[in-house]
């Protein structure tokens, strides 16, 4: 180490509290606007590049959530806290080239991006603060994080279904993200919950039956994005199911609702078959 530097904690100190002296909802400004500027310029490159960019807005979305934060972040909560930002704006990029590449598309798409990842943000810094103190509050932030869940998982089964790969890789992949979007999901039901056997039982049994409807609708004709919206109605009814039951909340109307809801895209679904 050369003469005069600073070990890397206190550096790493003296930009927290630098950092902190920015009043936090600007904070929250500064990251969704430098985040949807990266989202722009990277609308100028080809899709090849995607794997750089990829790696690219995964470090630059956790580096700035953590800014946005800053504090009270330990254990599980480096994960519940920084994956939406993560996953929202990786799905978003990658769906962005399902569009066709102009002006009139790509403003209103930056603009959709910066308000999501804006909310996002606030709901993560809600979590993190403590949301007991505030039903309300609380509330609010579940209904949005629950939101934009189910529109993140929209973006990537579309995205997956349009590249028309292999039906196994759709049943990793897919089983994959639906088991890490449950996991989030079923954290922020009640903040204190831990990462416990019941936990994890109900992220695998949603990613699970969520994969197994893949597998099968990848052997049905059907429109990608038919498709993917049957899965994505899918993994809200399962999810509002458990967040119910977790929340002591199932009753015989709520399971009514959500089963309507599910019968009724299900209905959709059959009646777009192109055989």
């Amino acid at each position: 180490m050369f003469k005069g530097s600073l070990p890397m904690p206190k550096i790493f100190k003296f930009l927290q509290n630098k950092a902190l002296q920015i009043e936090k909802r600007f904070r929250f400004v500064i990251s969704a606007l430098l985040l949807s500027l990266l989202m722009l310029i990277s609308t100028f490159f080809l899709f090849e590049k995607s794997g750089i960019f990829i790696i690219i807005f995964f470090l630059s979305c956790f580096i700035l959530t953590y800014f946005s934060l800053l504090e009270g972040i330990e254990n599980i909560e480096w994960f519940t806290h920084f994956f939406m930002p993560v996953v929202l704006t990786i799905s978003f990029y990658l769906f962005y080239f399902l569009f066709p590449v102009r002006w009139l598309t790509r403003l209103p798409f930056i603009f959709l991006y910066a308000v999501s990842i804006y909310a996002v943000l606030l709901c993560s810094n809600i979590f993190n603060v403590g949301v007991e103190k505030s039903l309300q509050l609380y509330r609010a932030a579940f209904s949005i994080n629950f939101f934009y869940q189910t529109v993140v998982s929209f973006l990537i089964y579309n995205t997956l279904f349009s590249f028309k790969l292999n039906f196994i890789f759709n049943f990793i992949v897919i089983m994959i993200i639906t088991f890490l979007l449950s996991l989030q999901l079923i954290w922020t039901v009640k903040l204190d919950l831990p990462l416990n056997k019941n936990t994890l039982l109900f992220s695998l049994l949603t990613a699970l039956i969520l994969a197994q409807l893949a597998l099968l609708g990848s052997f049905v004709p059907l429109k990608s994005t038919i498709l993917s919206l049957f899965l994505t109605s899918s993994y809200y009814c399962l999810s509002g199911l458990i967040y119910n039951f977790l929340d002591e909340r199932l009753f015989k109307e709520t399971i009514r609702e959500y089963v309507f809801v599910w019968i009724t895209v299900l209905l959709i679904t059959i009646l777009s078959i192109s055989w």
